[in-house]
């Protein structure tokens, strides 16, 4: 079986190397062989991480991706969102195969960026794409319940909820997480695009940092969007990322109760459980799911309650322990590669061998 993966990144883009590139071996083993192929190239994320927006790079993707529809010689195609980002449905529509199952996945609420626009013009044309694209899928893969439930209401016939996972593989499990003399050290993993959601408990970190010995990391921010505040900066490698993770003590995701941030899965609540790490995050969207208060971690709505979770487990290195056994526990359970990828082939054979 040959399915042509349309992805919006290659494997520098955290979607598409969790959603798609890394399901690639599992899926190979299976006889599933995935022809991937991103719209942007790595040139146009390395310069938007650099701060710099490569304007060629979309029409770029738009050729691209027009040649590589118009050429299809596969058994399914697997889209990540759309086909076609800032492209009307109409237009799209038309190239998408006519006698191919078409699978499409989600990860975020990327359908927000359209019908929550400030321009009336992009809510007009724009508005309902995403809704358009998951009505005429054959499959709609939904990494959240907030997703599935917008695929749901938009008319789609056949929803599957696969959470964003990690390979097991590469998070092995530590006897205990044993924390280093010094600091408490408080974490947060990323990229430059997502380090704003540091600012809110910002200050509020500042002050705790002059009543109790805490140390606070940003993986992946940039050292400029972080300057005054209490964190500093650390680079940001996939290679790096588990033992930089590992290096922490508390693993935090700030996030406001907004529509874009409900539509998020908690990929990095997952990653730190897989290394053992005791969490705090806002209750939204996937966060409720994952967290369950008091026994992995705290949900905190307000800065009183992160203050509250915050010095919860930097007072007490049993607690962060008890915390971060139970989460690596859930996330062996639900939240791995291993789990998933059966899931995922089944759904993949389903689709294209009745045909």
């Amino acid at each position: 079986m040959r399915i042509l993966a349309l992805t919006r990144y290659d494997d520098l883009g955290a979607s598409s190397r969790l959603r798609t590139y890394q399901y690639q071996p599992f899926l190979q083993r299976e006889g599933i062989e995935l022809d991937i192929q991103p719209f942007f190239d790595r040139g146009y994320l390395e310069s938007l991480y650099g701060g710099v927006r490569r304007r060629a790079a979309w029409l770029d993707g738009v050729r691209r991706r027009t040649i590589a529809l118009r050429g299809v010689r596969h058994d399914a195609v697997w889209i990540e969102k759309e086909a076609l980002p800032w492209v009307p449905w109409a237009i799209e529509a038309r190239l998408w195969p006519q006698d191919l199952p078409v699978i499409v996945d989600y990860d975020d609420a990327i359908f927000h960026r359209y019908d929550e626009h400030r321009s009336p013009l992009v809510r007009r044309v724009f508005g309902t794409k995403i809704d358009k694209i998951m009505r005429r899928a054959d499959l709609v893969v939904a990494g959240s319940r907030y997703l599935a439930d917008r695929a749901s209401s938009a008319g789609c016939r056949h929803i599957e909820l696969i959470p964003t996972v990690i390979d097991l593989d590469r998070y092995p499990e530590a006897s205990s997480h044993q924390p280093e003399a010094g600091p408490v050290r408080i974490g947060w993993i990323g990229s430059p695009s997502t380090a704003h959601y540091l600012r809110p408990i910002g200050e509020l970190l500042r002050q705790m940092s002059h009543e109790t010995p805490i140390d606070c990391v940003a993986i992946g921010a940039r050292p400029d969007q972080l300057a005054g505040g209490p964190f500093h900066a650390e680079r940001w490698t996939e290679h790096s990322e588990v033992s930089a993770l590992r290096g922490l003590d508390i693993g935090i995701m700030p996030l406001p109760d907004e529509p874009w941030e409900r539509g998020k899965c908690g990929y990095k609540l997952i990653q730190y459980m897989a290394c053992g790490l005791p969490v705090i995050a806002s209750p939204v969207g996937a966060n409720r799911e994952i967290v369950q208060h008091g026994e992995n971690g705290y949900l905190a709505e307000g800065l009183d309650e992160w203050r509250n979770a915050i010095a919860k487990l930097v007072g007490s290195t049993l607690i962060r322990r008890s915390l971060g056994s139970a989460g690596r526990r859930g996330v062996e359970a639900r939240f791995t590669l291993q789990v998933q990828s059966p899931q995922l082939v089944s759904l993949l054979r389903s689709l294209v061998l009745p045909r």
